[in-house]
Protein backbone atom coordinates (compact mmCIF):
# COMPACT_ATOMS: atom_id res chain seq x y z
CA UNK A 1 0.00 0.00 0.00
CA UNK A 2 1.22 3.46 -1.08
CA UNK A 3 1.75 6.33 1.54
CA UNK A 4 -1.10 8.25 -0.01
CA UNK A 5 -3.32 4.98 1.01
CA UNK A 6 -2.04 4.88 4.45
CA UNK A 7 -2.72 8.26 5.25
CA UNK A 8 -6.10 8.19 3.42
CA UNK A 9 -7.26 5.21 5.75
CA UNK A 10 -5.67 6.99 8.92
CA UNK A 11 -7.56 9.84 7.96
CA UNK A 12 -10.91 7.74 7.74
CA UNK A 13 -10.28 5.95 11.03
CA UNK A 14 -9.40 9.34 12.80
CA UNK A 15 -12.41 11.15 11.29
CA UNK A 16 -14.53 7.97 12.97
CA UNK A 17 -13.12 8.56 16.06
CA UNK A 18 -13.80 12.19 16.24
CA UNK A 19 -17.49 11.46 14.88
CA UNK A 20 -18.40 8.83 17.82
CA UNK A 21 -16.64 11.60 20.33
CA UNK A 22 -19.35 13.89 18.98
CA UNK A 23 -21.81 11.81 20.52
CA UNK A 24 -19.97 10.14 23.23
CA UNK A 25 -17.15 13.23 24.81
CA UNK A 26 -19.89 14.55 27.65
CA UNK A 27 -19.60 11.10 29.51
CA UNK A 28 -15.86 12.12 31.26
CA UNK A 29 -17.02 14.16 33.59
CA UNK A 30 -15.89 17.92 34.39
CA UNK A 31 -12.62 17.62 32.82
CA UNK A 32 -14.64 17.36 29.54
CA UNK A 33 -16.63 20.29 29.70
CA UNK A 34 -14.93 22.93 27.11
CA UNK A 35 -14.73 19.39 24.91
CA UNK A 36 -18.42 18.48 25.43
CA UNK A 37 -19.84 21.91 24.53
CA UNK A 38 -17.76 21.84 21.43
CA UNK A 39 -19.46 18.25 20.46
CA UNK A 40 -23.22 19.68 21.12
CA UNK A 41 -22.53 22.56 19.10
CA UNK A 42 -21.53 20.16 16.37
CA UNK A 43 -24.44 18.45 16.57
CA UNK A 44 -26.44 20.94 16.73
CA UNK A 45 -25.17 22.32 13.30
CA UNK A 46 -25.33 19.15 11.87
CA UNK A 47 -28.54 17.35 12.80
CA UNK A 48 -30.81 20.24 13.99
CA UNK A 49 -33.03 20.61 10.42
CA UNK A 50 -34.20 16.81 10.67
CA UNK A 51 -35.08 17.57 14.82
CA UNK A 52 -36.92 20.78 13.81
CA UNK A 53 -38.56 19.51 10.89
CA UNK A 54 -40.07 16.20 12.55
CA UNK A 55 -41.22 18.67 15.28
CA UNK A 56 -42.68 21.08 12.94
CA UNK A 57 -44.29 18.09 10.97
CA UNK A 58 -46.22 16.70 14.79
CA UNK A 59 -47.67 20.17 14.42
CA UNK A 60 -45.63 22.44 16.91
CA UNK A 61 -45.28 26.23 15.95
CA UNK A 62 -42.07 27.39 14.43
CA UNK A 63 -40.84 29.38 17.61
CA UNK A 64 -41.98 26.04 19.70
CA UNK A 65 -40.27 23.95 17.41
CA UNK A 66 -37.14 25.97 17.61
CA UNK A 67 -37.23 26.22 21.35
CA UNK A 68 -37.77 22.28 22.02
CA UNK A 69 -35.07 21.64 19.56
CA UNK A 70 -32.75 23.59 21.41
CA UNK A 71 -33.58 22.74 24.46
CA UNK A 72 -33.66 19.01 23.77
CA UNK A 73 -29.77 19.69 22.73
CA UNK A 74 -29.23 21.40 26.15
CA UNK A 75 -31.01 18.65 28.04
CA UNK A 76 -28.63 15.42 25.84
CA UNK A 77 -25.56 17.29 26.98
CA UNK A 78 -27.13 17.93 30.44
CA UNK A 79 -28.64 14.59 31.00
CA UNK A 80 -26.11 13.04 29.70
CA UNK A 81 -28.60 10.50 27.88
CA UNK A 82 -26.23 10.67 24.74
CA UNK A 83 -24.26 8.19 27.10
CA UNK A 84 -27.08 5.75 25.93
CA UNK A 85 -25.66 5.88 22.48
CA UNK A 86 -22.85 3.06 23.51
CA UNK A 87 -21.39 0.81 20.92
CA UNK A 88 -24.43 -1.52 21.28
CA UNK A 89 -27.20 0.98 20.80
CA UNK A 90 -26.32 0.96 17.05
CA UNK A 91 -27.57 4.51 14.98
CA UNK A 92 -27.47 7.75 16.24
CA UNK A 93 -30.06 8.53 14.11
CA UNK A 94 -32.33 6.45 15.68
CA UNK A 95 -31.30 7.28 19.36
CA UNK A 96 -31.17 10.97 18.32
CA UNK A 97 -35.06 10.33 17.09
CA UNK A 98 -36.27 8.24 20.27
CA UNK A 99 -34.65 10.48 22.62
CA UNK A 100 -36.16 13.39 21.11
CA UNK A 101 -39.71 12.49 21.65
CA UNK A 102 -38.95 11.23 24.74
CA UNK A 103 -37.65 14.68 25.90
CA UNK A 104 -41.08 16.12 24.39
CA UNK A 105 -43.15 13.09 26.05
CA UNK A 106 -41.68 14.32 29.14
CA UNK A 107 -43.55 17.50 30.02
CA UNK A 108 -41.34 18.21 33.47
CA UNK A 109 -37.58 17.44 31.89
CA UNK A 110 -38.89 19.24 28.82
CA UNK A 111 -40.19 22.18 31.01
CA UNK A 112 -37.56 22.23 33.07
CA UNK A 113 -34.96 21.71 30.23
CA UNK A 114 -36.49 25.42 28.38
CA UNK A 115 -36.49 26.66 31.79
CA UNK A 116 -32.51 26.66 32.17
CA UNK A 117 -32.48 27.92 28.41
CA UNK A 118 -31.77 25.55 25.11
CA UNK A 119 -29.87 28.02 23.52
CA UNK A 120 -27.00 28.90 26.22
CA UNK A 121 -25.33 25.70 25.40
CA UNK A 122 -24.53 26.48 22.08
CA UNK A 123 -24.91 29.82 19.40
CA UNK A 124 -29.15 29.41 18.84
CA UNK A 125 -30.21 27.92 15.81
CA UNK A 126 -29.54 30.25 13.20
CA UNK A 127 -32.01 32.70 12.10
CA UNK A 128 -31.31 33.05 8.21
CA UNK A 129 -31.18 29.02 8.24
CA UNK A 130 -34.26 28.67 10.15
CA UNK A 131 -36.54 31.27 7.59
CA UNK A 132 -34.89 28.34 4.51
CA UNK A 133 -35.95 25.80 6.02
CA UNK A 134 -39.34 27.35 7.15
CA UNK A 135 -39.87 27.88 3.11
CA UNK A 136 -39.08 24.57 2.37
CA UNK A 137 -41.53 22.79 4.66
CA UNK A 138 -44.61 22.72 2.73
CA UNK A 139 -43.14 20.96 0.18
CA UNK A 140 -41.03 18.54 2.10
CA UNK A 141 -44.25 17.90 4.75
CA UNK A 142 -45.22 14.97 3.16
CA UNK A 143 -46.19 11.46 4.65
CA UNK A 144 -45.37 10.95 8.20
CA UNK A 145 -43.29 12.95 10.58
CA UNK A 146 -40.64 10.21 10.79
CA UNK A 147 -40.25 9.86 7.67
CA UNK A 148 -39.73 13.42 7.03
CA UNK A 149 -36.97 13.17 9.75
CA UNK A 150 -35.46 9.84 7.47
CA UNK A 151 -35.28 12.13 4.62
CA UNK A 152 -33.95 15.27 6.48
CA UNK A 153 -31.46 13.22 8.15
CA UNK A 154 -30.17 11.51 4.43
CA UNK A 155 -30.41 15.04 3.22
CA UNK A 156 -28.20 16.42 6.07
CA UNK A 157 -25.37 13.64 5.54
CA UNK A 158 -25.28 15.09 1.74
CA UNK A 159 -25.06 18.67 2.73
CA UNK A 160 -22.05 17.62 5.25
CA UNK A 161 -20.13 15.38 2.65
CA UNK A 162 -20.85 18.01 0.13
CA UNK A 163 -19.88 20.44 2.39
CA UNK A 164 -16.14 18.63 3.07
CA UNK A 165 -15.71 18.34 -0.37
CA UNK A 166 -16.58 22.57 -0.75
CA UNK A 167 -13.59 22.91 1.83
CA UNK A 168 -10.84 20.19 0.76
CA UNK A 169 -11.34 21.91 -3.13
CA UNK A 170 -10.78 25.39 -1.60
CA UNK A 171 -7.84 24.36 0.47
CA UNK A 172 -6.57 23.49 -2.76
CA UNK A 173 -6.88 26.57 -4.71
CA UNK A 174 -9.58 24.92 -6.98
CA UNK A 175 -13.21 26.41 -5.86
CA UNK A 176 -14.00 27.76 -8.90
CA UNK A 177 -13.61 23.94 -10.25
CA UNK A 178 -15.58 22.41 -7.49
CA UNK A 179 -18.58 25.29 -8.52
CA UNK A 180 -18.36 24.72 -11.56
CA UNK A 181 -18.78 20.87 -11.26
CA UNK A 182 -20.91 20.13 -8.17
CA UNK A 183 -24.09 19.41 -10.36
CA UNK A 184 -22.63 16.23 -10.99
CA UNK A 185 -22.55 15.71 -7.39
CA UNK A 186 -25.93 14.24 -5.57
CA UNK A 187 -27.10 18.02 -5.35
CA UNK A 188 -30.28 18.03 -6.77
CA UNK A 189 -28.98 20.77 -9.62
CA UNK A 190 -29.47 19.88 -13.23
CA UNK A 191 -26.21 19.08 -14.59
CA UNK A 192 -24.27 21.66 -16.51
CA UNK A 193 -23.08 20.34 -20.11
CA UNK A 194 -19.50 19.83 -19.91
CA UNK A 195 -19.09 22.17 -23.15
CA UNK A 196 -19.72 24.96 -21.43
CA UNK A 197 -18.10 24.50 -18.14
CA UNK A 198 -14.83 24.20 -20.59
CA UNK A 199 -15.11 27.33 -22.01
CA UNK A 200 -16.01 28.49 -18.67
CA UNK A 201 -12.71 27.25 -17.65
CA UNK A 202 -10.84 26.88 -20.39
CA UNK A 203 -10.26 23.12 -19.61
CA UNK A 204 -10.56 19.99 -21.77
CA UNK A 205 -13.87 18.02 -21.69
CA UNK A 206 -12.01 15.00 -21.49
CA UNK A 207 -10.11 16.49 -18.51
CA UNK A 208 -13.36 17.57 -17.17
CA UNK A 209 -14.26 14.11 -16.94
CA UNK A 210 -11.71 12.84 -15.29
CA UNK A 211 -12.20 15.99 -12.57
CA UNK A 212 -15.90 14.52 -11.90
CA UNK A 213 -14.50 11.11 -11.55
CA UNK A 214 -12.21 12.08 -8.66
CA UNK A 215 -14.88 14.32 -7.39
CA UNK A 216 -17.42 11.51 -7.34
CA UNK A 217 -14.72 8.99 -5.68
CA UNK A 218 -14.38 11.67 -2.62
CA UNK A 219 -17.33 12.57 -2.13
CA UNK A 220 -18.59 8.60 -1.96
CA UNK A 221 -15.45 8.41 0.57
CA UNK A 222 -16.75 11.44 2.31
CA UNK A 223 -20.25 10.23 2.77
CA UNK A 224 -19.54 7.03 3.78
CA UNK A 225 -17.25 8.53 6.77
CA UNK A 226 -20.14 10.43 7.75
CA UNK A 227 -21.94 7.66 7.82
CA UNK A 228 -19.81 5.44 9.60
CA UNK A 229 -19.44 8.49 12.30
CA UNK A 230 -22.94 7.68 13.08
CA UNK A 231 -22.85 3.91 13.80
CA UNK A 232 -21.33 1.94 16.02
CA UNK A 233 -20.54 -1.28 14.08
CA UNK A 234 -18.54 -0.21 10.75
CA UNK A 235 -20.16 -3.88 9.32
CA UNK A 236 -23.63 -1.82 8.79
CA UNK A 237 -21.99 1.52 6.97
CA UNK A 238 -23.11 -0.49 3.53
CA UNK A 239 -26.63 -1.60 4.42
CA UNK A 240 -27.06 2.12 5.82
CA UNK A 241 -25.99 3.64 2.41
CA UNK A 242 -28.59 1.36 0.72
CA UNK A 243 -31.36 2.86 3.36
CA UNK A 244 -30.68 6.20 2.93
CA UNK A 245 -30.54 6.03 -1.07
CA UNK A 246 -33.79 3.94 -0.71
CA UNK A 247 -35.29 6.73 1.72
CA UNK A 248 -33.87 9.55 -0.88
CA UNK A 249 -35.21 7.98 -3.84
CA UNK A 250 -38.89 7.95 -2.40
CA UNK A 251 -38.64 11.82 -1.57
Amino acid sequence: MNASALEANAAADAFASTRWTLVLAAGDGEAATHQSLDALSELCRIYWRPLYLFLRRQGHAPADAQDLTQGFFADLIESRSYSRATQEKGRFRSFLLGALKHFVADEHDRAHALKRGGGKLFQPLDEEALQEVETQFPSVSRGSADALYEREWAAALLRQAMERVAQESAIKGKSALFQALRSYLPSGEEAIPYEQIARQLNRGIVTLRSDVGRLRSRFRAILREEVRGTLSDPAEVADELRYLCQVLAQA
